[in-house]
This record gives C-alpha cells, structure tokens and sequence, in this order.
C-alpha cells in the first residue's frame, strides 16, 4: 500500500512518546497552544453541524477521526464532548500512551496503530477528519490530504493546522522554540517541510475539498498566551473544508 508517511518524521515522535501528558515536557507548546486549538474545533464543529455549544455533549452522534493522534491531548476532550473518537498515528509507540490515559481518566476511546491510507482502504468514513500538526510530517501533504478526503462522508467537516513557511515561522518555530527556549528537541521540525496558506489551500483544493475558513494560532510573548486571529497566518494556522456532497 502507498503511504505518504515519512519514517524519519515517525522515528522522531516514537523516541518522545512517554512524555505526551507531561505539560513540562517535550511537548510543552502544544500544552501552551492547545486552548486555542481546542476553541478553532468547537467553533468550527458546532458551526458547520448546528450544534449548540453550551448543551451537555454538544457532538453526541457525530464520529471523529483524530488522525496523528498522538497522546490523545485533542481526543480527550472531543469524547468529552460526546463525539464517538476513533484516535490514529503511524507511530506505535504514542498508542499505548494514549489508551492508558483514556483508561486512567475513564474515557473510551478507538485507539488504533494506523496511517491515514490503511484507514482509507477499510472503507471507514468519519463526520469530521481532524489532522492538526501533522501535515508539515507526511512525505506526500496532497496523497495525505487526499486519503483524509476519503475518509470524509459527503458534508463531513476536515480541520487541518500546520506551520507557515516563512523567514518568521523560522525564527520562531525553528531558532526560538527549538533552540533558545529548547521546548522542542533540535530538528523536530523541517523548516522546507512547512507549508504557506496558498500551498496547503491549493493541496486541499486539488484533494477534493472545498475551504471554508482560515485561522491563525497567534503566540503573545508579553502576555504569554495564544489567541485565535482571522488575519495573522505568519506561524502557525488552521484551515476548516468540506467534502462537498455528491452531485445529484
């Protein structure tokens, strides 16, 4: 089977596995970002299936794809919402993480050692895809994007977030957090792998999907805090897209 996976982007997060729920560990600045990450979802979830956000379990009924998965920090809290969280990554290693957290936390959730394209061939579909901070991994962004479209029922909502490539998203995603403040171990990110909005609208587009919104994860190192923008999409940043519903 084809895959877009790139076994050294795999390698990389195997050997941090262990320290995925550690808000202090390696995986700090998606523990700093994560408020906001959470907030784009709900806003775009609730928005795009007319749910209301203040009921009890807002996504009771909806089945949700976290596909790169990882420890589970956005699993969690969407099968706390009620969706019905079927969690993927290529790498092994994350997935017993993130079943004994499930576990410690009594949550149940469909972890499962597996790429977007072994999914894709089971023929499982999904009313929301989410495929936050993995796209600037994969080998191949447009066959990823592409299986994560299969994986979509017609009307189903996609959500992807990754990093701008840029001389700013250098500086801080590569020089700032890697090197000056070493909240990420060196070369945890490929500068050449990042993507700008116009590359990733242009992949998404040419997967089959039709764009809906764009949103920007701003970082205040004064406040020191992350806020969501619909203008700043300098670092990193989030689209939302539809599979649009078959031709009748």
């Amino acid at each position: 089977m084809q895959t877009s996976i790139d076994a050294g982007e795999v390698a990389k997060f195997e050997a941090m596995a262990a320290e995925w729920w550690d808000p202090e560990g390696k995986f700090k600045p998606l523990h700093m970002m994560n408020p906001v990450r959470l907030e784009f979802i709900v806003r775009e979830i609730a928005g795009h299936f007319g749910r209301d956000r203040e009921r009890g379990r807002p996504f009771e009924g909806l089945r949700l794809l976290d596909i790169g998965c990882g420890g589970g920090l956005l699993s969690e809290p969407m099968a706390r919402l009620g969706a019905d969280v079927v969690g993927a990554d290529a790498a092994e290693g994350n997935i017993p993480v993130a079943r004994l957290h499930a576990e410690q936390v009594g949550l149940a959730i469909d972890y499962r050692h597996a790429t977007a394209e072994a999914l894709e061939a089971t023929g499982e579909q999904f009313d929301v895809v989410l495929a936050m901070e993995i796209v600037e991994h994969v080998a191949d962004p447009l066959a990823f994007l592409t299986s994560c479209r299969k994986l979509l029922r017609p009307g189903g909502l996609l959500l992807v977030s990754t990093i701008n490539r840029n001389l700013k998203s250098y500086a801080v995603a590569i020089i700032g957090a890697e090197r000056v403040m070493r909240w990420l171990p060196r070369g945890t990110h490929e500068w050449r792998k990042f993507i700008t909005p116009d590359e990733l609208a242009r992949d998404l587009e040419q997967a089959g999907l039709q764009i809906m919104n764009r949103t920007g994860f701003v970082f205040d190192p004064l406040r020191w805090q992350w806020s969501l923008s619909e203008r700043d999409l300098s670092v990193n940043y989030a689209m939302s897209c539809t599979r649009p519903p078959a031709p009748v």
